[in-house]
């Protein structure tokens, strides 16, 4: 017999029940009980190719903040190159605010294929590009209008197939954005030697084959919903997603800065001997994410998403201070594994937060979707403000590491106080 999930505040279903019913305002929405399964893991396969096509640019983008600083770009500063990568980011996240109905109403096909589409035409034509405004338009805007159209609807499939193992399978599907964010930046430093042209072009070939990928494994199993409004602010009235929202707001303004700065900040302060190893700290930086991505969420399973994204953003504010001490290769090293540790936790512990208060599943796309647009506007407005807080010639990086530590911990405390709602709602602290 269906179970009515609404029924009981909120709280996960067995995976042992028969089937879970969602209420909407016109029919109840029938949703498989099964907790996993080949479809479902095919998902999570999907899911891990778009993650990494999409979050893996952006957290790639360090590389290319280093590279048009002391080559492409050079007569540009800091600020004006980092809009590139921060619009970009905006795009990625901004877009889902359109994507997280479209999908609701069963769009998921078309928009894999208009994303894919538009992703790799930004990305070869970023190739071809040299000058700053090329660049804008190819890989900040076409490249982050593609990447935002696939971003939300992957994660809103994979959170509709799983309950109790929500978080691991969330983890697991933002896993790829780790291996983008190793694989693309040492793709680029290693095909230096044909050109940064051909380096963007084979990240187009690898992107291409992970998108084809994704666009033969995604369906979604909800029917559609007819057209709606792209916003439902009544979903602000509940004070645990109000301030969740608000708080990742913060918190995506602050993550990404070391990812864009790490590299220039070791180059600039001269932090190692070899400008070889400066270009992989942004793939060490993400390959501590990869396991921030699984562990935390294999943790969250047992304790609760929210908790644990509350510690995860204690520890990464806590760390971006600390980078303001750190100036030699070890430091650094060290720094960039355990902050993409916590970095990427956070990014990955979002969408199952989000999800987890959203009091319908089939409205779950537009439920992310509001919560990414406070998000995308954040990282819209971090990496430039922190740009503008880094003096290259002076080497005075210590404006834009407090900042980032200050929004971090910021978010931290938005988080907490929805922690505590939540709990008090729920009666357990396992939210």
């Amino acid at each position: 017999m269906p179970v009515n999930i609404l029924a009981k505040e909120g709280k996960e279903s067995s995976p042992l029940q028969n089937s879970v019913s969602l209420a909407s305002e016109s029919r109840r929405v029938v949703l498989p009980k099964k907790d996993g399964g080949l479809r479902a893991w095919l998902q999570v396969l999907g899911a891990f190719c778009l993650s990494f096509a999409t979050w893996g640019i952006v957290n790639s983008f360090g590389v290319y903040q280093t590279y048009y600083q002391n080559e492409l770009l050079s007569s540009y500063t800091a600020l004006q190159i980092s809009w590139i990568g921060s619009i970009q980011a905006f795009l990625l996240l901004f877009v889902g605010v359109l994507t997280g109905p479209l999908f609701d109403q069963g769009y998921l096909n078309s928009m894999l294929l208009i994303g894919s589409f538009l992703t790799i035409l930004g990305i070869m034509t970023t190739s071809v590009s040299t000058t700053y405004w090329q660049l804008m338009l190819a890989q900040g805007i076409c490249v982050g209008i593609g990447i935002g159209t696939l971003f939300v609807p992957s994660i809103a499939v994979v959170s509709t197939y799983f309950t109790t193992r929500r978080a691991i399978a969330t983890g697991l599907a933002f896993a790829g954005s780790s291996i983008g964010g190793i694989i693309y930046p040492i793709t680029f430093r290693g095909c230096q030697s044909i050109g940064s042209g051909w380096a963007t072009r084979i990240i187009g070939f690898i992107s291409l084959a992970l998108l084809c990928t994704a666009i033969a494994t995604m369906w979604t199993q909800l029917p559609s919903k007819p057209p709606r409004s792209l916003y439902q602010l009544s979903a602000f009235k509940s004070g645990p997603y109000a301030l969740a929202s608000l708080g990742m707001a913060f918190g995506f303004a602050g993550l990404y800065i070391p990812m864009f700065y790490i590299q220039i900040y070791a180059l600039s302060t001269e932090s190692t001997s070899s400008d070889s190893y400066d270009f992989y700290l942004l793939a060490i930086l993400n390959a501590g994410s990869f396991f921030g991505r699984v562990i935390p969420n294999f943790l969250a399973s047992k304790i609760g998403s929210l908790t644990m994204l509350v510690l995860c953003a204690v520890a990464a504010g806590i760390l971006s201070l600390c980078w303001i001490a750190i100036d030699d290769v070890v430091g650094l090293t060290f720094f960039a594994v355990i902050y993409g540790f916590f970095a990427g936790a956070y990014v990955s512990l979002t969408p199952p937060v989000l999800v987890g208060m959203t009091p319908d599943l089939s409205m779950a796309g537009t439920y992310l979707g509001m919560s990414m647009f406070l998000a995308a506007c954040g990282l819209l407005l971090g990496n430039p403000i922190a740009g503008s807080l880094v003096n290259i010639e002076e080497k005075r990086f210590i404006g834009a590491q407090a900042f980032t530590g200050g929004l971090i911990l910021t978010s931290a405390g938005l988080l907490a106080a929805a922690l505590v709602i939540r709990a008090r709602e729920r009666k357990s602290w396992k939210v």
